[in-house]
């Protein structure tokens, strides 16, 4: 069982990082802050096995507050792990503009080299994390974070400013920062280079003109019903970023229904990358589709009631081999439609059959893939 003590803990990467490890059985996770009294600090620090150091400021009201807002928080740690005679593991988050000529960046070079010192001289160990521009959820908007600010306006419909659309940004996920600095605990910090990699935790690269776009199309997906390409675990963090800053009141939305004398029929979810899924609701005795495709495929899940589903090779004119499926909501079995059969459902119950359809593309009116054709053929003379 490890001790960890994250200071900053109700930072932005502070309530992550407590978040995520606080549900491991092998670790006890401790947490303080600018409010929390010394003597509560000493006492943790007495516990820790390892601590992960966040605390620091990065936006003061005046600049000459950089020096001691995240220098004067890593001499006190040096200082009072000293008096306590205790030599934990010491992550630390710092920043890529360590390497620049600003005061924040002298400050977290500072701050750097504090604790180096510190480790040299007692022979603790230090991992230094200089990380580039942290997001996710529970990031303060319009702060330090382009990311937050983004997600935050566009959600609430607030205008956003670009001063560059072409300036690139290279993104960090606190997911990636949290697993990398749990592998580094882990490993027992056995590393003897005091700074993690420049590729120690992976970082997605955009352009800002593409950020705003990629997340004002997650805005319009309630009424576009379109899907990014989740393949990219980019997207997925991105996503799940922006629907953080979501107003409750707008997690709920409703669908376009189309009626008719069948019953009803309403997208839910599309994209180019997996076609889409819609739903529909069918009356007692009625029959849908007779119709076949050449190249779009289809599956077909009755969720409540009844259905017969019908096939015919749409070169088998006479009907001499009609494919059946009888399926029930209770069962969750699904029936795949191949290309090149003409195809229907019908619901063979008593009460509403509920399905839900999916396509392998979306409908595009120029070039449906949709051809009129009974599942069961004329009858001559007919």
């Amino acid at each position: 069982m490890k001790t960890i003590l994250i200071t900053g803990a109700k930072g932005f990467v502070g309530r992550n990082l407590s978040a995520m490890w606080s549900a491991r059985s092998d670790w006890t996770i401790l947490g303080a802050d600018l409010d929390t009294p010394q003597s509560e600090r000493e006492a943790m620090l007495a516990r820790a096995d390892v601590v992960v150091h966040l605390a620091g400021v990065n936006r003061p009201n005046d600049p000459a507050e950089f020096e001691p807002g995240n220098v004067g928080p890593a001499e006190e740690l040096c200082r009072t792990l000293d008096t306590l005679g205790r030599r934990p593991l010491v992550l630390v988050s710092s920043s890529i503009q360590a390497d620049l000529d600003n005061p924040y960046g002298r400050a977290k070079r500072r701050m750097e080299e504090t604790l180096i010192r510190w480790a040299e001289r007692s022979g603790a160990r230090v991992r230094i994390y200089r990380l580039k521009n942290v997001f996710g959820k529970w990031c303060r908007p319009n702060y330090n974070s382009v990311v937050a600010t983004f997600c935050h306006n566009i959600a609430c419909d607030l205008p956003i400013t670009i001063s560059d659309p072409a300036r690139v940004v290279d993104l960090v996920h606190v997911d990636d920062v949290a697993a990398a600095f749990a592998a580094e605990i882990e490993a027992d910090g056995l590393s003897p280079e005091p700074y993690a990699p420049a590729d120690a935790i992976p970082s997605t690269p955009i352009r800002l003109g593409e950020l705003a776009g990629r997340i004002q199309f997650f805005r319009q997906m309630q009424q576009s019903l379109r899907v990014p390409d989740f393949s990219q675990r980019f997207n997925q963090q991105l996503y799940a970023t922006f629907l953080s800053y979501v107003p409750a009141e707008r997690w709920e939305y409703g669908l376009e229904i189309k009626a008719d004398q069948r019953g009803n029929l309403a997208e839910f979810i599309k994209s180019p990358w997996f076609g889409q899924i819609f739903v529909s609701r069918t009356l007692p005795g009625i029959t849908r589709g007779n119709h076949y495709h050449h190249t779009k495929t289809e599956k077909f899940l009755v969720l409540s009631g009844e259905g017969l589903i019908r096939f015919r090779h749409i070169e088998d004119v006479r009907g001499g081999r009609i494919v059946e499926h009888r399926v029930r909501g209770e069962e969750y079995r699904v029936v795949e439609i191949p290309p090149g059969w003409t195809h229907s459902i019908t619901n063979v119950g008593s009460g509403e059959m509920i399905t839900l359809f999916w396509s392998s593309e979306l409908f595009d009116p120029d070039r449906p893939d949709t051809y009129f054709l009974p599942v069961d053929p004329p009858q001559p003379g007919a």
